[in-house]
């Protein structure tokens, strides 16, 4: 496992480990979206990874897909996140935060009644969002105007600014898995016409314009992006997949990014490929690939250059000291399902 355990330099953080902490959605904050004491122990002890990059937290007001996820867009959520990037650097570690916009995966029973928004008015269809009041279909999302577009990009860049100020060493900018960003990205859930609809370019430009911005603010050496081009995950799909990967990687080199985030296969097996190989051809920055590795297959595409880093997300859950242990060979304790969004101590820092 010698590569794992290579130093890595992205952007302005030098890695002591390509062993990194995917973003992952546990539901432990507290009541007003605050980071809680949980949380701020959760990650501590994981501070051995390479990089912990924070769970999806919310840029701005209204806009909740999942209960008690975190946020960062007031005063008091960065108050309670700075404790969380206190312990995990007191720890020796370093830690980026996911910026994330929910799109049409959001419900009125989360956010006060207010209705999601979306590139197009296109419902989620594949699942059910678990609300205050059980389990409930998504609702049609209200299509925004190009007029809405310079307020989701200014929630985006004050949602950075916050990042910093809360101690976190850079933000990933979430692109993936079927919230805003990449509904405006994959042509499945972007029906619109105009600036932000039909080409690749045009629908990629939202995105791109948060990079922009989010970059103006961080610097770019400490911004990263996430995408899952092949994930059908809320009911999403690309007709050309691979193109658009193609045409992606291509264009991230104008903003020297600290690193690509790549979900390199879809949760249901609806949509198949490879992705990184013209990826990893066409991209020239630092290369991280996620979705079931295990150690000994990480070892194998880093070695074969195929990627520069591996993120994980499940072995994290059950095993803090997951570096450690793939160092030394010692098996694994296996995570509970049951407890991945309960809430509660159990299956989070027991």
């Amino acid at each position: 496992m010698e590569n794992l355990f290579n130093p890595l330099q992205i952007g302005a953080l030098t890695l002591p480990n390509r062993i990194l902490m995917a973003p992952l959605t546990r539901c432990r904050a507290d009541v007003g979206h605050l980071a809680s004491n949980l949380m701020v122990e959760h990650y501590a002890k994981r501070a051995s990874a390479g990089l912990i990059i924070a769970e999806a937290t919310m840029v701005m007001e209204g806009n909740s897909a999942f209960w008690k996820e975190p946020a960062i867009y007031s005063a008091s959520q960065v108050d309670a996140w700075k404790k969380v990037t206190d312990a995990v650097h007191e720890q020796g570690g370093r830690i980026f935060l996911q910026l994330w916009h929910g799109g049409r995966a959001c419900h009125p029973l989360l956010n006060g009644g207010n209705e999601p928004v979306a590139p197009s008015a296109i419902a989620i269809t594949s699942s059910e969002v678990l609300t205050p009041e059980g389990f409930k279909p998504y609702v049609t999302p209200r299509e925004l105007s190009d007029d809405d577009i310079p307020g989701i990009i200014a929630g985006f860049k004050q949602a950075a600014m916050n990042a910093m100020a809360a101690g976190f060493d850079g933000v990933e900018v979430h692109g993936a898995n079927g919230y805003l960003l990449d509904e405006f990205l994959r042509d499945g859930a972007n029906k619109r016409t105009g600036a932000y609809g039909g080409s690749i370019e045009n629908r990629a430009r939202l995105m791109l314009d948060v990079l922009s911005a989010v970059c103006e603010v961080c610097g770019s050496d400490r911004v990263g992006l996430r995408i899952s081009p092949l994930n059908s995950f809320n009911s999403m799909v690309d007709s050309d997949p691979i193109a658009l990967s193609t045409w992606l990687a291509k264009k991230l080199n104008d903003f020297n990014l600290a690193y690509l985030h790549v979900m390199r296969s879809d949760f249901f097996q609806v949509q198949q490929g490879d992705m990184l190989t013209p990826i990893r051809e066409h991209y020239q920055g630092v290369l991280i690939s996620n979705m079931g590795y295990s150690p000994e297959e990480a070892q194998e595409a880093i070695s074969t250059g195929l990627v520069d880093a591996v993120s994980f997300g499940v072995p994290f859950i059950a095993n803090a000291d997951f570096p450690e242990k793939i160092k030394s060979g010692t098996a694994l304790n296996q995570a509970n399902p049951d407890f991945f969004y309960t809430g509660g101590a159990q299956g989070y820092v027991d």
